[in-house]
């Protein structure tokens, strides 16, 4: 066999171009690191959310399509019936297909037990369970017929862990990693990849009053052998490498994108 240079190997292995992306809450925080990622690997991407953040100088279509490639929005909530459906209708009515799908709408209300009811438990479920089970229900209906396709759900370190404060989260983060388990062991033999990302902790919007205290920061900090929070550029590599070829024979995996969180 040939040996590849490095410019061959990215290209063969971990280039995008022709394929196209759905990401979910893919305008804001992990999320759009994740479509920005996408789109520097030559994907076009079609963003799902509630969030139209065009008015931002650095809205998510300025930073995809400075990639040279397509960005489409579409203002949906993907919690409410028959959404989803009608997403991937429009995703492959746009774009021609859906070839990735990115799982990463989520929210984390908090309270102690004793506070936290059955309206938190049940928003939390259903943005994150249910419209993920749902998205992906939707996209195996048009991957299964081409044979081929990405499934990519964001998992959590409280899918390993329990959830102090954030029962309703730990419960869906751990739902979430059964269900990519679960849509493996039916898909794969349709050659498609279905994986979890679980991150660890970050510097995003969602952490800033946790880092703007020096106690939970530090204790944070403690916890991580990295000595650092994580940036949303430290997993743009992790997202492109389970969306592209590379990642062929990987099915079923929690990638944790920790800093070594995990270990300690």
């Amino acid at each position: 066999m040939r040996a590849l240079d490095i410019t061959d190997f990215a290209m063969s292995f971990f280039h995008l171009g022709g394929k196209n992306a759905i990401v979910t809450g893919g305008n804001t925080g992990l999320g759009q690191a994740f479509t920005l990622a996408l789109a520097k690997g030559g994907a076009n991407v079609f963003v799902p959310s509630i969030i139209d953040d065009a008015a931002e100088p650095t809205s998510t279509r300025n930073l995809v399509e400075g990639e040279g490639v397509r960005y489409e929005f579409m203002k949906a909530d993907i919690t409410e019936a028959g959404t989803p459906r009608r997403i991937v209708d429009a995703c492959v009515e746009r774009l021609g297909s859906v070839d990735i799908l990115i799982n990463s709408a989520g929210i984390c209300p908090m309270a102690e037990v004793l506070e936290f009811g059955r309206p938190q438990w049940d928003a939390t479920v259903q943005v994150n369970l249910t419209a993920a089970f749902e998205m992906s229900y939707e996209v195996a209906q048009r991957m299964v017929p081409q044979r081929s396709g990405k499934i990519i759900n964001i998992c959590s370190m409280f899918s390993f862990l329990g959830g102090r404060f954030s029962s309703a989260y730990a419960a869906t983060k751990h739902g979430i990693a059964g269900l990519t388990k679960a849509y493996c062991d039916e898909l794969a033999q349709y050659n498609i990849q279905v994986n979890g990302i679980a991150p660890g902790y970050y510097a995003t919007a969602i952490t800033a009053q946790t880092r703007g205290n020096p106690e939970t920061n530090q204790r944070v900090l403690d916890h991580i052998p990295t000595e650092r929070w994580g940036e949303p550029a430290d997993l743009m590599g992790t997202v492109v490498f389970l969306a592209s070829r590379a990642s062929d024979y990987v099915n079923g995996h929690i990638l944790a994108v920790d800093g070594g969180y995990l270990v300690r």
